[in-house]
């Protein structure tokens, strides 16, 4: 009997540990512009290469550059910043809100804003997006009120779901917005199973699926790129690779594909790349893939590379698995401030009108804090009655049902 190597167990292991140098020499960054732009009806095996390189169109210069250039005014641009601007001073009066024992619990953006405000530009009226945790950016862009979101955080009377969900899970079918599920990964099927119906309805509307990298281990990420890979559903099939999940890197949930767009590859499903910091290549990718949708090209799956600045969520402590300086050393940059100095460069914006947005905006949000913690606790020692909890629940019985139970005796 020959006598054979003992078996071991490949754990993937982060570059570096709290207290280490900060390393992102995997990180590997095209030069702006070099990415080519296919035609929207492209193959996915024609264009393999994009779910390994990072789409990007704003240089080091501030300059817009290449093929994926050139597709927003400066008008568009202005408010894409003022967008992210004013969802960075959100962030902070919610957590600071929170802090103050105002509200159990909040999730920041801090890092990511370009990704869900850039992309919400990209729709259109009645598309339908299943986000996580972290794409307030959508509603923020899409004008949807801030007191109301705010009222929802402190589950106040004035809650619009009225106490049913957790801070931060907003809900809100007008402005395409499916309420968020606390149980990771199960937004994503529901986004193809959606974009099936609309298909099967002869409709014009797409659907927008959002995980972020460390959920998509689980098996709902699978079936929904079996679904929408089979049917060639009208969604987007988001990734939004922050680097971290709650505590643990990338690499437990990527595996040995490479990337994650490469996942895509396997289904079939033409893949992409987009350094998620850059709002003019966010919103170029998102308008190529939504074209695909609407011209029934079937599915896109798009990973927008980024960076988790702040902690998972106020219930986490990230010096506790990263090190503490590893944000300054992300390569790409802060998407605020790259898009603000785009803009200078262009001549459409200055500093000095930069410090007076953000007074503007923090002024804005401040006002819509206080008009919101204005309102009283919407149950009395923070519990439902029976009657909060089912209200909405279930349909109201049809008149010819309630008149055959009355005459059976129920």
């Amino acid at each position: 009997m020959v006598d054979s190597a003992r078996l071991s167990l490949h754990v993937p292991e982060p570059a570096v540990r709290p207290g280490g140098q900060p390393d992102f020499s995997n990180v590997k960054i095209a030069k702006a512009g070099s990415v080519p732009r296919p035609e929207v009806d492209v193959a996915s095996e024609d264009i393999r290469d994009l779910a390994y390189s990072i789409i990007r169109v704003l240089n080091r210069e501030g300059e817009a550059v290449g093929p994926w250039a050139g597709s927003l005014s400066n008008e568009a641009l202005l408010t894409g910043l003022r967008n992210m601007m004013k969802l960075r001073a959100f962030d902070a009066r919610m957590l600071m809100a929170q802090r103050q024992g105002k509200t159990s619990f909040y999730m920041q953006h801090l890092g990511e804003e370009a990704v869900s405000c850039a992309f919400r530009k990209a729709l259109e009226k009645g598309d339908m997006n299943f986000p996580t945790y972290r794409q307030a950016g959508l509603l923020i862009a899409d004008d949807y009120p801030m007191v109301e979101m705010m009222n929802q955080i402190y589950s106040n009377e004035s809650d619009p779901l009225r106490g049913r969900q957790l801070p931060i899970m907003y809900s809100s079918k007008e402005h395409g917005f499916f309420t968020i599920s606390g149980n990771l990964a199960t937004q994503y099927v529901q986004a193809v199973g959606w974009a099936m119906a609309s298909a099967i309805k002869n409709d014009s509307r797409i659907a927008a699926a959002w995980i972020g990298d460390g959920s998509t281990a689980e098996s709902d990420f699978h079936s929904a790129l079996v679904f929408a890979s089979t049917y060639k559903a009208p969604v987007i099939l988001n990734i939004v690779n922050n680097q971290w999940a709650i505590s643990t890197f990338q690499g437990i949930a990527r595996g040995g594909s490479g990337t994650f767009a490469a996942r895509g590859l396997g289904f079939g499903i033409p893949a992409l790349r987009v350094d998620g910091n850059d709002y003019l290549a966010v919103h170029a990718v998102a308008r190529w893939a939504a074209e695909r949708a609407r011209r029934n090209l079937g599915p896109t799956l798009i990973e927008y590379v980024t960076y988790r600045v702040g902690a998972h969520s106020t219930s986490d402590d990230p010096s506790a698995y990263r090190p503490k300086t590893e944000s300054e050393a992300w390569p790409l940059g802060d998407p605020v401030l790259r898009l603000k100095k785009h803009l200078i460069v262009k001549g459409a914006w200055s500093e000095e009108r930069h410090v007076q947005a953000e007074a503007e905006i923090m002024d804005e949000v401040i006002e819509a804090q206080r008009q919101a913690e204005a309102h009283g606790t919407l149950h009395a020692g923070g519990r439902p009655s029976v009657r909060d909890i089912f209200e909405g629940v279930y349909a109201e019985m049809p008149p010819h049902i309630r008149r055959q139970r009355q005459k059976a005796g129920y």
